[in-house]
């Protein structure tokens, strides 16, 4: 089974499944969005940039935190929305409000990840180092349950000192799974090295800094290697492909493709 690991809701849901179909993915994991690029009218800076201004705006911190959950909230009933449509295709991650209490936290994880049966959380984007360390107290609410993974960006604008603070959190709840949102950008050889030495590290491969950070992650790590497209901003069949054409075997492949998140979902 084909299963890629890390889609953002397109809409309508029928032109998600069908360019499922045409990478041959079986199933997807989703995550909520923000901005729908897939709505933008043409691949043009104008277009594109129409559509991610909320996003800009809400990273730059230009909304209230009350703004900020409601936005949440509304992203999180689209998502559940997508996955009713096809519950056969898609299982679902969802968000965390940072800078909430603990008991804050754990009361959110229960309201809006456990309640619709939501396999992970995520995605979160640090801006700062600051956002870093308040991903703690939502993995003190993930000790609860071990089965759920949190995924976290680790990208620009997340930078190397913010990598070593969530390293910093893997070490301290090993019992958390935690995926490397595509696998730490152009510090991906420090994030694979991390990975193949802490049994609750794994790699996102989508949107990978180079060909040769998944072709070392697959050699290293296989184990810990997760097929993603971050569709839309990437394309499930061409990511699908570089696995297949930099693996080191069909078994591999395998792993990479389907298997590993299999094991870490429990699906």
């Amino acid at each position: 089974m084909i299963i890629d690991s890390h889609q953002h809701v397109m809409l309508p849901t029928s032109m998600q499944i069908q360019k499922m179909d045409d990478a041959g993915v079986d199933k997807a994991v989703l995550f909520t969005t923000t901005p729908h690029i897939e709505k933008a009218a043409a691949a043009t800076l104008k277009a594109i940039g129409t559509e991610m201004q909320v996003l800009y705006q809400l990273l730059a911190g230009n909304y209230t935190t009350e703004a900020r959950i409601a936005k949440m909230r509304e992203t999180i009933m689209e998502m559940n929305q997508a996955i009713q449509i096809a519950p056969d295709r898609f299982f679902g991650f969802g968000p965390v409000p940072l800078g909430l209490s603990d008991k804050d936290t754990a009361e959110w994880v229960t309201d809006y990840i456990i309640r619709y049966s939501f396999k992970g959380i995520g995605e979160f984007t640090p801006g700062s180092e600051t956002q870093i360390t308040q991903l703690e107290p939502i993995f003190k609410a993930l000790s609860d349950y071990h089965s759920l993974p949190i995924w976290v960006h680790t990208f620009n604008p997340v930078t190397p000192n913010g990598i070593k603070s969530l390293m910093d959190l893997c070490r301290k709840y090993p019992a958390v799974p935690v995926i490397f949102g595509h696998m730490g950008g152009s510090n991906w050889m420090d994030v694979i090295a991390f990975a193949k030495n802490h049994e609750n590290a794994y790699l996102d491969l989508s949107a990978a800094f180079t060909p040769l950070s998944v072709k070392t992650a697959l050699t290293e790590a296989p184990e810990k290697c997760l097929f993603g497209s971050d569709a839309p901003f990437g394309e499930p069949y061409l990511c699908r492909q570089l696995i297949e054409f930099v693996s080191p075997s069909d078994s591999v492949t395998k792993m990479a493709l389907g298997s590993n998140i299999e094991n870490l979902l429990k699906i």
